[in-house]
């Protein structure tokens, strides 16, 4: 099985995932490359953040809450990879554009995954923050943006998202991901794009910042045209297509709504829950929203999540969540594990989804 499993995988997925490393050797040849990134990694989500803030064009939004802890008795590492790979798929399956992961009993704001770290025993939290946002990183941008990690060992194992951004090297469309280069060009920036030759952009940006690059119609590479970096939504805004999804961390439930990633928060709260009101697709109304959050409980639910949480203890679950769903009545299994649960609620918005957004 194992050998069946390697032969799926890109040229670029071995080399990251399957080539055995020492630690003590990668922190030694690129310890200037780790102090580094992490700066990176603030300028990307800034420069982000500043190019979606000028783009008037709102869209709707589907965002899904996971918690930390349904990795919490996974017997191995690999296992543990493998439940966050279902996570992943079924997010991009369903075009979702937001993961929010979220932990019981944290309290600091402060984001868990820093990616100069080779620390073996890092949180659950960095470590499933870790393989979402390398699963949904194109193949050819992986070696730059993610450092050797003891963590992403099993991850070539994992089937791949094979999501519309993830271009093969022959392949051209309207907009490419791509990594900023050091390499500085006149009046703007190199940038890899996954392509036999690099682009440049009209931008001066810092090296190592993953950006989005519209591509045009001109598919000379050696013309010297100009390209433009654009917010990460345009994809979606201009021709429809998904573009992946986003990862974010919240140290408790109620953080998840309250530091929302847009500006006015989720105009839309749905809970999953065996406890929850039993209907059918045809029968869910879905009013018109701009950002929609499905929220899923762990190993006791979404009750025992709001327990846990000293700002929503005293509520009732369909206080925290007006809408609150069993997607699944009549299961043969007295359980239904979390990234099961993802699935089959995935699938059962679909209908009810479509029609809020036509509505809108």
């Amino acid at each position: 099985m194992g050998k069946k499993n390697k032969r799926i995988q890109s040229e670029e997925q071995q080399e990251q995932d399957q080539e055995p490393f020492n630690d003590a050797e990668k922190t030694k040849k690129s310890g200037k490359k780790r102090k580094k990134s992490k700066n990176i990694e603030e300028d990307e989500q800034k420069h982000n953040h500043v190019i979606e803030e000028n783009n008037p064009k709102i869209i709707p939004t589907v965002s899904i809450a996971i918690p930390v802890s349904i990795i919490a008795n996974t017997q191995s590492l690999e296992l543990a990879t493998r439940l966050v790979g279902q996570i992943a798929r079924a997010a991009t399956i369903y075009r979702i554009d937001e993961i929010v992961v979220f932990d019981n009993n944290e309290s600091s704001l402060e984001e868990p995954l820093d990616m100069s770290s080779t620390k073996e025993n890092e949180s659950n939290a960095a470590f499933f923050m870790r393989i979402l946002r390398y699963l949904e990183t194109p193949q050819y941008l992986r070696r730059v943006l993610f450092p050797r990690h003891y963590n992403l060992r099993f991850a070539g194992l994992l089937p791949p998202l094979d999501a519309p951004h993830h271009f093969r090297k022959h392949e051209w469309g309207s907009y490419r991901e791509g990594v900023t280069l050091e390499e500085k060009a006149p009046g703007g920036t190199f940038v890899d794009v996954g392509l036999s030759k690099n682009v440049v952009v009209d931008q001066v940006l810092s090296p190592g910042i993953r950006v989005t690059v519209a591509m045009g119609n001109d598919r000379s590479l050696s013309s010297g045209v100009l390209h433009h970096v654009v917010p990460s939504t345009t994809p979606k805004e201009e021709e429809g297509m998904y573009w992946g999804y986003k990862v974010r961390y919240a140290p408790n439930l109620s953080s998840v709504f309250e530091h929302s990633s847009y500006k006015n928060g989720y105009d839309y709260v749905i809970g999953t829950s065996e406890h929850g009101e039993a209907v059918k697709p045809s029968e869910l109304c879905i009013p018109a929203f701009r950002h929609l959050l499905i929220a899923f409980g762990g190993l006791a639910g979404l009750e025992e999540c709001i327990k846990m949480d000293s700002k929503l203890q005293e509520k009732d679950a369909r206080e925290v969540f007006p809408t609150y769903l069993n997607l699944c009545p009549h299961q043969g299994s007295r359980t239904i594990r979390t990234e099961e649960a993802v699935f089959i609620s995935l699938q059962f918005f679909q209908e009810p989804i479509s029609r809020a957004v036509q509505n809108g």
